[in-house]
């Protein structure tokens, strides 16, 4: 389990508009990476959504946002297009981020357990170190806090 303080782990995954997202090459700046379970879903266009109104906020502060889900390259570009989002999507279609961020987890829903991801945020330094972690997100106000915390930094 990844904790505060550790180097963030680096990926390399494909993004919308065709191009990959490589952790490593953002260094210098901060990155919110936040896990979201699924495009085009009531909590997760919220989420998207303040995200990407906030965007500006972000960008001033040397902030990169960058939301991960197991959905592919085409369906995140379809929910950009619909609901006009800023921020960039990647697409961990196999899970092994989702798994090396400990966000791919058992969950129970109506007496039912499957396997999906949990809402999670990780706020990553410029020097690529975790600085903070916000688990098991509840969406109503988070992309504000993220911000405050980013300034923070």
């Amino acid at each position: 389990m990844i904790e505060q303080g550790d180097t963030a782990p680096d990926f390399t995954l494909p993004r919308d508009g065709g191009e990959d997202v490589t952790l490593f090459s953002l260094r210098g700046g901060p990155v919110v990476l936040y896990f979201y379970p699924r495009d085009d879903t009531p909590g997760c266009t919220t989420e998207a959504n303040d995200f990407t109104a906030l965007l500006p906020d972000f960008n001033e502060a040397g902030a990169t946002v960058i939301g991960v889900s197991k959905d592919s390259v085409a369906k995140h570009e379809k929910f950009i297009a619909k609901h006009g989002l800023g921020i960039i999507l990647v697409s961990d279609e196999e899970g092994d981020l989702c798994e090396r961020y400990g966000t791919w987890v058992e969950k129970n829903m109506y007496g039912k357990k499957s396997m999906g991801i949990q809402r999670a945020t990780f706020l990553i330094d410029a020097e690529g170190n975790v600085a903070r972690i916000w688990p098991k997100v509840k969406v109503a106000g988070h992309a504000a806090e993220v911000l405050e915390a980013v300034k923070a930094l």
